[in-house]
This record gives structure tokens, C-alpha cells and sequence, in this order.
């Protein structure tokens, strides 16, 4: 068994859409009838987006398992043959049997024309609304851009949605005019129901006057699916293209007027951990929020969720969904004096972070956290930040010709941070931690430092007693912090497990 995509591009004029239907004929039933007929087997294939009757696609997305030997890349010109000219395969290929084009992460782009003009053209009847009232495409511009970020689209979302969650973030909207023909081109992570349409629909208010650009806006904090304009035609809407993204953004940061937040996502493929820092959130919006980060962690493959909620809501096994948050414990700024008698570091020497020596801290760094809980994983990019800022200091530290660990300092409030330390698992329980912490506050002193500080989770229980036996003491918590498990996940992996 093998899955194959297909990049499908159609002139949806003649069918009801991509969806099968009881009646009239689907671009899905016709590559169904198709595909069977050339692979000899029943074959039912999955679409990315389910576009609507009327509309078209150069781009959109179909899988399907099989057992042909037909080779992957050759489907597509063999089925080319079987298939009516207004359905196109551009290209055909294997992809890995989980793979699915509805649950992978994408950017979705859609156009729409408008044929602005006093008289039609029946050449674009087909590919293009005609709208015969002058439209102001400036204005038009101007209006799309409060719709442009992450935000809550149920003003632009058509009652008959099924969807759960009606967050979605646009990239990007733009709208140009060339001639008579308006162009408005919009990307994003996902749509809902209908919205695209919706959007132009309400954008086409905008271009002739009945809505000042600015109550695009108010439209959208709305929420209410009267607020906005009607639905435009299907015949202008062309899907472009469904493209994957192949990695995850490391740090997410959105902001708006109901929610802000950080998203770190840069551990979820070494260790399988994000970290949620929830600044603010309204509580209307509160539960739905944490709700979709979470699942959009799980779904990106994180194991663990950790959450810090500023806001104050989140206690120890607070449910949201199938989701239970359970306390971690807290992250402390500790700090101390620094000691005006000071051991020996004895045979532990720093040897400054350089361009040369980038890769070997990399690799220390990383197998120095790699066990540790809330240890982060490096990549180049942050070596490149350590040599460029002038407020932070990184050694690999060596020991009998041997590299052994690292230690990253801060400039920071008039006295020096400890930023991270770390020894490699073959040399611990040699007292290398011990003498590192030992070297920090020689640093300290040699650069007329009165005070240290460094930050360390309450459950980094081997860390946390080092640095009470060196005389740090709590100064100030900054987070608290909450965990939870895919527990549907969990669930059902023992139960194969018990199978």
C-alpha cells in the first residue's frame, strides 16, 4: 500500500463543487470514477480544500491509497487521459502514509477578479465577477489590512460552519488593480466556511463608498456574521495554492486587542516539549485560547505542553477539553552577593566562545540539557547572537585538556547573570558545576560586580540544591508554571500497548 498526492487544477463552473454530493457531479466523484477505472481497485481520495460549486483551483490538493506498481510520478499523465479538460492533474507523487493534507500545517492562497467595467466581457464570465458600480480599489486596500494577523473571523464565517475554532491568521491580503480587472489576493494558514467570498463580498462595500475603510475593523471585533457584507459569487475565487510548511516556527508571538501570547516551539522536535507564556487574554476568550494552543502544540508533536499564565487563571488540574494542567512549580530569580572570599576553581579554565569554536559549543550546549527539564536546545542562530551582543559572555569550560561544559554570562541591572551552565553527562560528579559557579563569581569580581543572579525552575531539583549551598536565595518569582499530555494520545497508545 502506498498514498500518492495529486496537485489538481479545474475550471469548477460545471460542478457542484469538490465535495460529492446526492446530486450533480463533484470534481471528487469524477477523480474517484477516474483513478478506479485506471488502477483496476476502489479508490477514494481525501482534498485539501473542499471549494465550493462555481469555484476553481490551479492548485488544490488529493491523496489516495494504493496497491498499483504503477510508478507515482507516471499516475498523473495516465490519468490526465481518462479525465474531462476542465480537470487537470499537474503533477503526481508518493508521500508517507500518514501524510494528510488536512492535517499538516499550510498556507492557502485564493484570488478573486472583478471585472469592473459598465458592460461584461463573456470571455471572463467564467473567471471573474462582473460588477458594474466604480469601486475604489485604494480604499478597498485599505480596509483589508485591519484583516491581516491572527484573529477571530466569525463576522466573515457562514452560519452553516461546522468549524470548532474560528481563529485563523491571514498572512497577507492584498488588493491591486490592473485595467478593469481588480485583483484581490489573499494567504493564509486556513479559511472557514465561505470566508474568502465573505471577505470580498464585504471588501466590494468597502470599493463603492457604503463603508468608510476603517469599519473593517469593527466588523471584525464584531464577531457576528450580520455585521459583515454578503457572500460574492463563486465564479471570481480561484484556490492558487496549498503549500506545506515544512518546519515549525521557532517563537510565535501574536498580538492583539483580545489575546497576547508566545509560542515556543523550538524544543518540540529534539525533546517534544513547547512552552506556552500567556501574557493577557479576555475571558470570553480565555478557555478557547489556551484550548487551541495546546491542541496546535499536540498536533505539531509536542508531548508536553508547559504553560506560564500571567493572567492568573490556570491552578493545578484545571481541564480544558481532554486536557488537565497539573502544577510544575515555579521560575525563580535568585541572587546573592559576591563573596568576598572565593574557592578555587581548581583545574577548571574558560576558553572564550569564537566563530571557530561555534560547532563544539553547539554540541556541548546540547548534550549538556539534553535530560535536563527545561533545558533548551541551541542552534546556529543563537551562537550568532551570543558573539554579536555586547551584553553576554559564553565559554566552553576545559579541564585537563578536556572540554567539560559551558558558561554563558549576562551583563544585566548592574551586576552579572548567570544566563546557563552546564557539564557534559561522562564528566558529572567530578565538581565541575561547583567550580563553574566558582569561576562566575571571580568573573563578577574582576569586572567590580557587587551582586549575582540566575534563574532556575523550582523542579530542576539538582540545580536548585547547588545554588541554595552556594548562598542564592530567592528574589523574585517570575512565572508559575503548568503541564499537560495529549491524554486521548495516551490513552489509546496504551490500550495498543495492552492490545
Amino acid at each position: 500500500m502506498k498514498r500518492i498526492k495529486l496537485v489538481v487544477s479545474y475550471d469548477g463552473t460545471n460542478y457542484c463543487g469538490w465535495q460529492m454530493q446526492p446530486r450533480g457531479v463533484s470534481v471528487e466523484a469524477v477523480l474517484n470514477e477516474k483513478l478506479s477505472g485506471l488502477l483496476r481497485e476502489e479508490i477514494a481520495v481525501i482534498g485539501a480544500s473542499r471549494t465550493d460549486s462555481g469555484v476553481h483551483a490551479l492548485g488544490n490538493i488529493a491523496v489516495f491509497d494504493t496497491e498499483t506498481r504503477i510508478p507515482a510520478d507516471k499516475i498523473c499523465m495516465a490519468l490526465n487521459q481518462r479525465l474531462p479538460e476542465d480537470i487537470v492533474i499537474q503533477s503526481s507523487c508518493e508521500v508517507p502514509l500518514p501524510w494528510h493534507p488536512r492535517k499538516c500545517n499550510t498556507r492557502k492562497t485564493y484570488e478573486y477578479k472583478i471585472l469592473n467595467r459598465k458592460i461584461p466581457l463573456p470571455c471572463l464570465r467564467r473567471y471573474a465577477y462582473f460588477y458594474y458600480m466604480p469601486l475604489n480599489a485604494e480604499h478597498m486596500a485599505e480596509a483589508a489590512g485591519h484583516l491581516v494577523g491572527e484573529h477571530d473571523f466569525s463576522s466573515f464565517c457562514s452560519s452553516r460552519s461546522q468549524a470548532e475554532d474560528t481563529v485563523r491568521e491571514i498572512y497577507s491580503l492584498d488588493v491591486s488593480q490592473e485595467g478593469e480587472v481588480i485583483t484581490i489576493r489573499i494567504c493564509g494558514n486556513g479559511f472557514l466556511y465561505n470566508m474568502v467570498r465573505i471577505i470580498v463580498g464585504t471588501l466590494l462595500r468597502v470599493g463603492t463608498g457604503m463603508y468608510p475603510p476603517g469599519h473593517m475593523k469593527e466588523i471584525l471585533e464584531a464577531r457576528n456574521r450580520q455585521a459583515a457584507g454578503p457572500k460574492a459569487p463563486p465564479e471570481g475565487l480561484t484556490l492558487v495554492s496549498i503549500e506545506e510548511e515544512t518546519g515549525l516556527e521557532p517563537v510565535v508571538q501574536r498580538k492583539n486587542g483580545r489575546w497576547d501570547y508566545k509560542l515556543v516551539q523550538k524544543e518540540i522536535a529534539p525533546k517534544g516539549h513547547a512552552y506556552l507564556l500567556l501574557r493577557s487574554c479576555g475571558e470570553e476568550d480565555y478557555d478557547r485560547t489556551v484550548l487551541r494552543l495546546t491542541k496546535q502544540c499536540v498536533r505539531n508533536g509536542a508531548r508536553q505542553v508547559h504553560l506560564a499564565d500571567f493572567t492568573g487563571r490556570v491552578f493545578d488540574g484545571r481541564k480544558f477539553d481532554y486536557f488537565t494542567y497539573r502544577h510544575e512549580g515555579g521560575m525563580w530569580l535568585l541572587s546573592r552577593p559576591v563573596p568576598d572570599r572565593r574557592e578555587a576553581t581548581g583545574e577548571l579554565e574558560p576558553l572564550l566562545l569564537t566563530r571557530e569554536t561555534g560547532k563544539l559549543y553547539l554540541d556541548v550546549y546540547n548534550r549538556s540539557f539534553r535530560e535536563v527539564p527545561v533545558g533548551a536546545t541551541y542552534g546556529q542562530e543563537d551562537i550568532e547572537r551570543l558573539l554579536e551582543a555586547p551584553e553576554s559572555e559564553a565559554f566552553l569550560l576545559r579541564a585537563g585538556g578536556e572540554t567539560v561544559g559551558f558558561s554563558e554570562w549576562l551583563h544585566e541591572d548592574g551586576r552579572l547573570e548567570l544566563e546557563g551552565v552546564g557539564i557534559l553527562p561522562e564528566f558529572r560528579g567530578k565538581g565541575y558545576g561547583k567550580e563553574a559557579l566558582q569561576l562566575f563569581f571571580q568573573g563578577a569580581a574582576e569586572r567590580n560586580y557587587r551582586e549575582v543572579a540566575l534563574v532556575c525552575a523550582e523542579h530542576n531539583r539538582i540545580a536548585w540544591k547547588l545554588y541554595e549551598s552556594l548562598g542564592f536565595q530567592k528574589e523574585k518569582l517570575l512565572s508559575e508554571w503548568y503541564v499537560t499530555e495529549d491524554e486521548k494520545k495516551n490513552q489509546q497508545e496504551n490500550f495498543e500497548k495492552n492490545d
